[in-house]
């Protein structure tokens, strides 16, 4: 009885193991892997073999498993027998069937099956280095009848179904890398010990997924000129602000036709618009890469960004996409300070215009993002569906903001705290 107990213990445990490496080999960062396998060690090499053909370390801890269940369901149905026996003298041979199936099927999917199989998910990269070792043990252990499932598994693919075998390559996907330049970020206690590199690297995974409305800036930062407006007067503004190019529209920032460069100044215009240079215009939902695209392909450097009804919501330049990648692009000319200051442990002092996940990132905040609004301002719009006046004092679920600041329509400073 004890030792049938023990090797029902045991089957428990390597039935746990199968299921946990199954599902380790299958969830870990194949970066992890390869840079551990780059170590020039027992270890790395041993990950080097295994990982050399996936599907059949895949079979081997498959076979394994179901090696170890069928030892234990002969033994644990004995046990369950003689026990329901003795517990049920009168119990019918369909009923003890009945509980001999549920008890051992219960106990084998919460021991085996569904706890290894979470924990060995979590804690991926770290299983599959710790127990690499025992786990080739039974990858060459069980290599004669992986051969012969692959191949029986490979003819039928190619015969019947007329697909090729399995073939996996061990290429690096596009969330991978994210998981881990998230994690070599986690480890650096602030920004300025982050290579540049890493954070370029990021922002190129993250580049993708970035829309027109994200990056534009906002028609209430525009600076434009109507078309009618006399040249002196478009020069002193070109000389007030230090841009080199300056919106022009018709009636209205609605209607927008074009821009104009401060360069076409030295050539003596008669008008404004005889040196006014056709834009493009792009929805707010366009990916910042197919603006590039567009602006590249059509030799532009300024897209007008409309909304759903065709109004003006912004203006995106070749300057605003590149600073995604790179980071702030600083000259001369730029005047817009954006405030970001940590008051204490809970208090933070920002700017309205400052991005949400730009602000969760930098403090680890759980502000609430969302595709109605981008800037801190519009959380807290979206919240009041009104603009705030000064210090009013307005709680957001974990948050209390004070408006610290505002102009006119928008919001220009505001206190968070943490709740």
């Amino acid at each position: 009885m004890i030792f049938q107990l023990a090797i029902i213990v045991a089957c428990l445990l390597l039935s746990a193991f199968f299921s946990g490496m199954e599902i380790a080999y299958i969830s870990a960062n194949k970066i992890h892997l390869e840079i551990e396998k780059k170590q020039e060690n027992f270890i790395a090499k041993i990950l080097t073999k295994i990982t050399k053909k996936p599907s059949q370390f895949i079979v081997a801890m498959l076979i394994g498993n179901n090696i170890v269940l069928v030892v234990y369901g002969i033994l644990m149905g004995d046990i369950l027998i003689n026990a329901l026996v003795l517990s049920f003298p009168g119990i019918t041979s369909g009923v003890s069937l009945l509980l001999q199936t549920v008890l051992s099927t219960l106990l084998i999917l919460f021991t085996a099956e569904f706890l290894p199989k979470v924990f060995f998910q979590i804690y991926a990269n770290k299983f599959m280095k710790v127990l690499v070792l025992p786990a080739y043990f039974f990858y060459w252990l069980f290599t004669p009848v992986s051969w012969l499932v692959m191949g029986f598994s490979d003819s039928v693919l190619k015969y019947i179904f007329k697909t090729e075998g399995d073939k996996e390559s061990l290429t690096f996907s596009k969330t991978e890398l994210g998981n881990y330049i998230n994690e070599q970020i986690g480890t650096v206690e602030n920004d300025e010990e982050l290579d540049s590199e890493i954070q370029i690297f990021q922002n190129a995974l993250e580049f993708s997924d970035v829309r027109a409305r994200e990056i534009m800036i906002p028609r209430t930062e525009i600076v434009s000129v109507e078309r009618r407006q006399s040249v002196e007067e478009v020069t002193k503004l070109i000389q007030a602000t230090g841009f080199s190019k300056i919106i022009v529209y018709n009636t209205n920032i609605d209607d927008i036709i074009g821009y104009l460069h401060s360069f076409e100044l030295f050539k003596r215009p008669k008008s404004i618009r005889a040196i006014v240079r056709s834009v493009i215009y792009v929805p707010e939902t366009m990916y910042a890469k197919d603006v590039l695209n567009i602006l590249s392909k059509k030799r532009k450097s300024i897209a007008v960004v409309v909304d759903e009804y065709g109004g003006t919501s912004g203006i995106i330049t070749v300057e605003d996409i590149i600073e995604e990648l790179f980071g702030e692009i600083e000259d001369e000319h730029d005047s817009v300070q954006l405030i970001q200051k940590q008051l204490s442990s809970t208090s933070y002092l920002l700017s309205a215009r400052l991005d949400v996940d730009q602000v969760n990132q930098s403090y680890e905040l759980e502000i609430p993002e969302s595709e109605s609004y981008e800037t801190l301002g519009g959380f807290v719009m979206s919240f009041t569906e009104d603009i705030p006046n000064k210090n009013d004092v307005i709680e957001i679920g974990d948050f209390e903001i004070t408006i610290v600041e505002t102009l006119e329509n928008k919001i220009i400073l505001i206190e968070l705290k943490v709740l």
